[in-house]
């Protein structure tokens, strides 16, 4: 019932808080927002109390492969994206769902070769994408799309919610990651401003994982020696510091340089 609470409550503030941000900062902060562990933090938090922390410490390095699923992702839907917001979040949804099958595979190896090399897919795609400042948009919104993307957003995250239990431990750390925020962010901001204004949530969600990437490693490494309360303390210290540093560099980011035309999909 908490984790139930917690999705409705904490997805309609954080899918609207992070829409009104980018409408008045730029897209990057609102995908820089949404990259922040607000959803699977609590919970992973809420499995640490009910299920002891050894459990939760497992779980966590499934949630850490789907951060390099969400790079998969974001890739997909760049390579995707001039063929409208339709085809891109369809390219992208197929590829973090590839991208979770195969990363399966790896799930045994040692923790830190992970947290390794989620933070360089991470920074692979993040270093492709166009580099051009996006600034807040200036096309008028209709009254219903608030509401909609809050609507579509917290269905969208009890749906998936629902079915990860019956995936496994891996599988469901994975599936829980799918960028469900980021989606109706890229969506809307497609639909209604463009491809760029699409491009420029997805930078900024990239850009805030490494902080995400942080907290999982903190509460993996932590949880059992030092027990639940004081390592997510910790892993919330360690992962604003880093998202913080990754905000500062979106908002000096002021090149309007036009950026280098992506390659289209084959």
């Amino acid at each position: 019932m908490p984790s139930l609470v917690l999705k409705l409550v904490l997805t309609p503030l954080l899918v609207g808080g992070a829409s009104i941000a980018a409408r008045r900062w730029g897209p990057s902060i609102g995908g820089w927002i949404v990259a922040l562990p607000l959803t699977s933090g609590p919970i992973l938090f809420f499995l640490a109390l009910d299920q002891g922390p050894a459990f939760a410490a497992a779980a966590s390095v499934g949630t850490l492969l789907g951060l390099a699923a969400i790079a998969g992702f974001a890739a997909a839907y760049a390579v995707a994206s001039g063929r409208g917001p339709a085809v891109s979040i369809a390219a992208a949804s197929l590829a973090f769902l590839s991208c979770g099958i195969a990363l399966q595979a790896i799930a045994a190896a040692p923790f830190l070769l992970l947290v390794l090399l989620v933070s360089a897919a991470i920074a692979t795609v993040v270093g492709r994408l166009p580099s051009a400042r996006v600034g807040r948009s200036g096309t008028p919104h209709p009254a219903w799309d608030l509401p909609a993307r809050v609507i579509v957003g917290t269905t969208l995250v009890i749906g998936l919610t629902a079915i990860a239990p019956r995936l496994g431990p891996v599988t469901s750390g994975i599936v829980a990651t799918f960028p469900v925020y980021v989606s109706v962010l890229a969506v809307f901001a497609h639909a209604q401003d463009g491809r760029l204004a699409s491009l420029g949530v997805l930078r900024g969600l990239l850009s805030g994982l490494f902080g995400t990437v942080a907290f999982y490693a903190v509460v993996h490494a932590c949880v059992v020696p030092l027990g639940v309360g004081p390592t997510f303390a910790l892993a919330i210290v360690v992962a604003l510091s880093i998202s913080a540093l990754a905000l500062r560099r979106i908002r000096q980011a002021t090149t309007d340089a036009e950026p280098e035309p992506l390659p289209e999909p084959a």
